[in-house]
């Protein structure tokens, strides 16, 4: 299988799960909108999912993988089990305690880390015309959280077991998981709307529904582990070698993977301070989460086995190939999509969110901030490109030290900007310290004579800027000519053709474009074309 066609198996399954996620988040803006109970439940879901990400996407992609395929290649398949076995029975431990803590201690965390801003709240009627007291905004978080918190250890230990289907290169399984919780929010959902209930009691729904994804995305991966022929065990506890060298690599490898969530976990955090902003950047950071999601979570999950593989056996040109085909592909998708999402926020909002509770003036202000998010989506793609460059030859002090230098400047610019913008000021700190991180990792390869750029790099990116920027400009002239269409108080079904028709034909600008000039890798794509069809069966009777 080529690197093409894993990255599409892995964008392919994370393009169906954030599909389906853009279909929780429009049932949740229609029923909850913008308010103390959407804010709730963001604030109290974004915790466990910040881990979930700084796990699955970080510290088990990062550490994990490398050690357990050096176990599976000196000490075969039962001195893999046998490690495996050792991080499972310390993590489950671990979690179990954490959890049980974390029950106990949540107003603390609430009041300190979760939502600050609740601890000096003043009672004021929310932006949605919801009137919630400061109280009970504060004791619905605390009850969201503690419901929902289990579902950090679910998929810390889904994190461990997709590590494993990845060095075994089962890269479906975990990549399709995350769709069982949208699939569930939305039977929640349309269960809540259906039987009229109150705004509270969708959320406390909506949480207990968190919960129950947790456990059947666990049980799906567990699954596919078995069916792939492996197995841990639950054991007591041992500190070992194995374990030692894990923590050493894992905890700058979560600091590092999860970099964009610990951004955003950051920037709900310093917006709790005003009703209604934490649910504006989340429903903003959806739309962006979406080529975020594709390219980045696919990059990150098939690159680091791929180079590791290569520099372990010594094939340093490979892995510079590899290195830089990835960074093609990944610039190849996310330019176009910045320029589309900076260009024309406002109408993809509107047609996306702009009914039942979720108000016109709502979609104002969550586009502006999406704009902004765009800015810094290549830089976060970026960074999932150039961090297995370190991972993969052990290496995470570097890259650590990296990703603290953004991570403080994007609390302080947060902290200054929030105070001028308030939640724009957020999304701009956010972007502009996801450039930083990704000129910080690049810088260092480069150093130190890991990245070698190659002349079709070079071609290929300035090609596709150039593309993107034409597509750009039709854009901004389409935009024009259809804003009757696109305005608000158009109806949905004028609304949604004339934003499809819009992005179709700024899509077909973009390709036939990139195919003509060569921004596009023609090869690859022939070749991954060919091996389809030569591995396609004819059907009885052909």
């Amino acid at each position: 299988m080529s690197l093409l066609s894993k990255f599409a198996t892995v964008g392919g399954a994370t393009l169906v799960s954030r599909i389906f996620g853009f279909a929780r988040e429009m049932l949740m803006a229609s029923a909850l909108g913008v308010g103390p109970v959407a804010d709730a439940f963001n604030l109290a879901f974004r915790f466990p999912n910040l881990f979930r990400r700084l796990f699955a996407e970080g510290a088990f992609n990062s550490a994990f993988i490398p050690l357990f395929a050096r176990s599976l290649e000196e000490e075969g398949e039962d001195g893999a089990r046998r490690f495996a076995s050792e991080i499972f029975s310390t993590l489950f431990t671990v979690l179990t305690a954490l959890t049980v803590l974390a029950m106990i201690f949540m107003p603390i965390l609430v009041k300190t880390i979760i939502a600050p801003g609740l601890a000096v709240c003043i009672d004021d009627p929310s932006a949605g015309g919801e009137v919630i007291s400061c109280a009970d905004r504060y004791e619905i978080t605390i009850a969201f959280s503690r419901i929902m918190f289990p579902y950090l250890a679910c998929m810390s230990m889904l994190a461990m077991v997709s590590g494993i289907l990845n060095a075994f290169r089962r890269f479906f399984a975990a990549a399709a998981a995350p769709t069982l919780l949208n699939f569930i929010l939305i039977g929640v959902i349309s269960y809540a709307l259906w039987i009229e209930a109150d705004k509270q009691t969708i959320g406390f729904l909506m949480s207990w529904g968190v919960l129950v994804a947790g456990f059947a995305q666990l049980a799906m991966v567990v699954i596919a582990m078995r069916l792939a022929g492996f197995g841990v065990a639950l054991k007591r506890p041992r500190w070992t070698k194995g374990l030692k060298r894990l923590l050493v690599l894992a905890g700058p490898a979560a600091l590092i993977g999860g970099i964009t969530q610990i951004n955003l976990f950051v920037g709900q955090a310093i917006a709790s301070f005003k009703p209604g902003a934490v649910s504006i950047l989340q429903y903003a950071d959806r739309p962006y989460q979406l080529p975020l999601g594709m390219v980045g979570v696919a990059i990150g999950v098939v690159l680091l086995p791929e180079l590791a593989r290569a520099l372990k056996a010594g094939h340093l040109r490979e892995a510079q190939h590899t290195q830089n085909r990835s960074l093609e592909f990944a610039l190849f998708l996310t330019v176009p999509a910045a320029v589309a999402l900076y260009l024309i926020p406002e109408p993809i909002i509107r047609v996306i969110y702009e009914r039942g509770q979720f108000e016109p003036s709502a979609t104002v202000a969550v586009a502006s901030v999406l704009g902004l998010y765009a800015l810094g989506l290549p830089a976060f793609v970026m960074i999932k490109v150039f961090s297995p460059g370190y991972f993969a030859r052990e290496d995470t002090k570097t890259p650590m030290i990296a990703t603290l230098i953004s991570a403080g400047a994007n609390i302080v610019l947060s902290l200054g900007l929030f105070w001028l913008f308030a939640e724009r000021g957020i999304a701009l700190a956010t972007t502009i310290a996801g450039w930083l991180n990704a000129g910080l990792l690049f810088l260092g390869l480069y150093r130190r004579g890991l990245w070698e750029i190659d002349r079709a790099l070079l071609k290929r990116v300035a090609l596709v800027c150039l593309c993107s920027g034409i597509m750009g400009v039709a854009l901004f002239f389409g935009l024009r000519e259809l804003s009757p269409w696109l305005s608000s108080g158009a109806s949905l079904h004028r609304e949604l053709p004339a934003l499809g028709g819009l992005v179709v034909a700024a899509m077909a600008i973009y390709f036939v474009l990139a195919f003509l000039t060569g921004a596009a890798d023609r090869s690859q794509l022939t070749n991954l074309l060919k091996r389809r069809r030569g591995n396609r069966k004819p059907a009885a009777g052909e």
